[in-house]
C-alpha cells in the first residue's frame, strides 16, 4: 500500500511540474507583464527597475529557475489588480467556493443514486425513461443557460430567491442547483449501468437462489459493488466542481475562485491567473490522490495490481 501511495504522489508531483512549466512559458508569450503593472506615467527608469526586481532581465532559463524557486516558497507573484500576493487572494476566495461545492455534491448524490437504482431495477419502465431524460438534459444543458433560466423563473418572475452574490441561505439555492445538474446526471447514469451489470452477475443469482430477500440483494450486494466505480467519478467531479465553477460563479456573481479566475482574465492580471491555475492543479492532484487511496481500500485488487 505504501508503494501504491508513493507512486501516486510521484505522479502528482510530475503533473504539477508540467503544469507550472506550461503556465510559465505561455505567460511569456503574452508579452512583458511589467507593461501591465506600471502606471501610465511611469518612466523608463521605473520600468527597468521593476524588470530587475522581478528578475525579467535575465535569460529565459534563469527566469524559469527564479519562478520555480519562488513557487516552492509559495510565492506566485503579486496580483496587479488587488496589489496583494496572488496566493493570498486565491485562498481568500477559496472558502466561498467550498461553501457551494459540498451542497452541489450532496444534492447530486441524494437525487442521482436513488434514481439510478430505480432505473436499473425498473428497466424500460416510465421511471427509467424519465430518469434517462433527466440525465440527458443534465449533461447537455450548459450551466450558463441553466443559471440564467433559473434566475429568470425564481428571481424575476416568482421573486422567491435573490439573483446573485452571497448572503443568507437563499443565495445558495440557485448556484448549488446549477452546479449539481451535471453531477446528478453523471451519477445517475453510472449507477444505472453498474447496477444493471451487477444484477446480471452470477453472485447475485446465487444470492437469490439462497432465498435472500430482494432488499438485501439490492442494497447489500448490488449497491455496494456498484458504488466502487462511483468513487472514481466522484474524484473527477469534485475536482471539476472546485476548479470548474467559473461559469456558475460568473453568472451568479459568486465571489469564489471561479469568479476570481474570470476576473484575472478580464483584467489581464496574469500573476493572479497564474496562481489560480497552479493552485487549481494542486487541488485536483490532492483530491485525486485521496480518491485513489480510497479506491485501493475499497477494492484491494487495485493496489495488488500495482
Amino acid at each position: 500500500m505504501r508503494r501504491y501511495i508513493l507512486r501516486r504522489l510521484l505522479q502528482g508531483l510530475v503533473l504539477l511540474v508540467l503544469v507550472a512549466t506550461i503556465v510559465f512559458f505561455l505567460g511569456r508569450l503574452t508579452g512583458n507583464p511589467v507593461d501591465l503593472m506600471l502606471p501610465e506615467d511611469a518612466t523608463q527608469e521605473d520600468r527597468q527597475a521593476l524588470i530587475e526586481t522581478l528578475g525579467l532581465d535575465g535569460p529565459l532559463h534563469q527566469q524559469f529557475g527564479l519562478f520555480v524557486a519562488n513557487a516552492l516558497r509559495g510565492d506566485l507573484g503579486q496580483s496587479i489588480r488587488y496589489r496583494q500576493p496572488a496566493v493570498e487572494v486565491f485562498f481568500s476566495r477559496l472558502p466561498n467556493t467550498l461553501m457551494i461545492v459540498p451542497g452541489a455534491m450532496i444534492l447530486a448524490v441524494i437525487l442521482g443514486v436513488p434514481l439510478g437504482i430505480l432505473s436499473a431495477l425498473y428497466r424500460g419502465s416510465f421511471i427509467d425513461r424519465v430518469s434517462g431524460t433527466i440525465a440527458v438534459l443534465g449533461i447537455a444543458t450548459p450551466h450558463f443557460w441553466l443559471g440564467i433560466l433559473l434566475i429568470y423563473i425564481f428571481s424575476v418572475q416568482l421573486d422567491w430567491l435573490p439573483t446573485s452574490r452571497m448572503g443568507d441561505y437563499r443565495h445558495f439555492v440557485l448556484p448549488t442547483v446549477t452546479l449539481s445538474t451535471f453531477l446528478l446526471a453523471g451519477f445517475m447514469r453510472l449507477i444505472r449501468s453498474s447496477m444493471l451489470e451487477i444484477l446480471d452477475s452470477e453472485f447475485v443469482k446465487l444470492a437469490r437462489i439462497k432465498g435472500l430477500s430482494e432488499t438485501i440483494v439490492v442494497w447489500k450486494h448490488c449497491l455496494r459493488n456498484a458504488l466502487i466505480p462511483m468513487l472514481t467519478l466522484w474524484g473527477v467531479f469534485m475536482g471539476g466542481l472546485v476548479t470548474g465553477a467559473i461559469v456558475t460563479e460568473t453568472v451568479f456573481a459568486w465571489p469564489g475562485i471561479g469568479r476570481l479566475t474570470y476576473e484575472a482574465v478580464i483584467f489581464r492580471d496574469f500573476p493572479l491567473l497564474q496562481a489560480a491555475i497552479i493552485m487549481d492543479a494542486v487541488l485536483i492532484v490532492f483530491i485525486n490522490l485521496i480518491v485513489d487511496i480510497l479506491y485501493a481500500y475499497v477494492d484491494p485488487r487495485i493496489r495488488l495490481a500495482e
